[in-house]
């Protein structure tokens, strides 16, 4: 179950209660907000509906919480529902949600978080003539059409041929302006007309950076901030190491296809199911890959990238693909976010806080030595290959490659 799939089945037991006369609240909310559980939390995910609808429902947030708990708990993939403080709702999601995330996921493919919302919905984008604000256009285009809308894409000016060639715009934007488009400044964060898209241009010719990284040092940064682009600024975009956050979120991708040829050669595929193998305890990753029992001290940076700082401890596999699962649980929501604010910028974000929960999974997918290919291998695996799916659907999205080796 999804954040979004968990937020309406969170507003569906609302509205089951007003319509079973056990609440009343004249105005419903039109969405519930569901996240991580705070401190003094406990669960999966944490909403604060019962505080919200508290006093136009005239009853105390515990009593109210402790109604909706009560019809949560009747709900299939939901556990356990717990109320806190003053009534949270912490829910705990059935054991294997996680799995039938990774199936969705990997059922759908590339379109994972794509939706209908915005169907029969035009909306017109109009960019200035500027390589970064017509970049943006098209990577805001990109979204919303995985949203089910349709917009229309202007310019001030006909695209430079070197936007088309380089950048991989389109190169038959009209220069008309729609006469219904607002002469006002901004981002363009509305529906149906849109102000026109005036990011604040590149200081330097993104062109010689080569598509993937001048599309993504035009869009990682938000439309409002300046792009690191020129003299020495320009080359961290293009440098294979960590502290380019293109290259680990390409990286990451480019590992999980080749754990896929790998576990091919060993003889065995991806299937979604607990990620420890049953009774074994808590497991964690140690330096050089494999797992092993939890106290064997800290992880450390091995040659296939990075696990985590020396000195932080163990670091088991439930907590690490927790922390994963929740991001991929989240795309849905990140892309309808990006298309409703125009703002690539979230999904490039949420695209590196991916790769980074994802790598250190990576080291334990394989077998090593002797072992044989174990169930929690194969879970391992599904869930890697449904995390380099969404790096490679968002990378789409945002008109960057994904390529299969780096």
């Amino acid at each position: 179950m999804t954040p979004v799939e968990l937020s309406r089945t969170v507003l569906h037991a609302v509205r089951r209660a007003v319509d079973e006369g056990e609440l009343a609240v004249a105005v419903l909310p039109e969405r519930v907000v569901v996240a991580p559980p705070g401190p003094g939390g406990c669960g999966d995910y944490a909403t604060s509906v019962a505080l919200q609808l508290a006093r136009p429902a005239g009853q105390p947030a515990p009593a109210l919480a402790e109604l909706l708990r009560t019809r949560l708990l009747r709900t299939d993939g939901i556990s356990d529902v717990v109320v806190t403080g003053p009534g949270f709702l912490n829910i705990s999601l059935d054991g294997d949600a996680d799995a039938r995330l990774v199936r969705d996921i990997l059922r759908a493919g590339l379109r994972y978080g794509h939706s209908d919302t915005l169907a029969g919905q035009t909306v017109d984008l109009h960019a200035t003539h500027d390589a970064r604000a017509v970049v943006l256009m098209d990577a805001v285009a990109r979204v919303l059409r995985s949203q089910g809308a349709r917009p229309r894409l202007t310019c001030a000016g006909p695209p430079e041929d070197a936007w088309v060639r380089i950048l991989g715009v389109p190169s038959d934007i009209p220069s008309d302006i729609p006469s219904d488009i607002s002469a006002g400044t901004g981002t363009g964060t509305g529906t149906g007309t849109d102000a026109p898209l005036r990011p604040v241009p590149a200081p330097a010719d993104p062109t010689p950076l080569g598509r993937d990284a001048a599309r993504w040092a035009l869009l990682h940064p938000a439309p409002h901030d300046r792009p690191h682009i020129g003299d020495s600024q320009s080359e961290q975009h293009l440098a294979q190491r960590e502290t380019n956050p293109l290259f680990r979120v390409r990286y990451a991708h480019a590992r999980t296809r080749a754990l896929l040829r790998n576990a091919a050669d060993l003889g065995f595929t991806p299937e979604p199911g607990p990620l420890t193998p049953e009774g074994d305890g808590s497991l964690t990753f140690d330096g050089d890959g494999p797992l092993a029992p939890e106290g064997d001290g800290p992880l450390t940076f091995d040659d296939d990238g990075p696990l985590t700082p020396e000195g932080d401890g163990p670091v088991t596999a439930d907590g690490d693909a927790q922390g994963l699962i929740q991001l991929l649980a989240d795309h849905p929501r990140v892309l309808a976010a990006t298309a409703a604010h125009r703002a690539p910028d979230r999904l490039a974000r949420h695209l590196v806080a991916v790769a980074d929960a994802l790598a250190p999974l990576l080291p334990s997918v394989l077998p090593l030595g002797d072992e044989k290919p174990s169930a929690a291998h194969r879970a391992r695996l599904a869930l890697a290959e449904a995390a380099g799916t969404v790096l490679a659907g968002g990378l789409s999205l945002l008109g960057i490659d994904a390529p299969e080796h780096l």
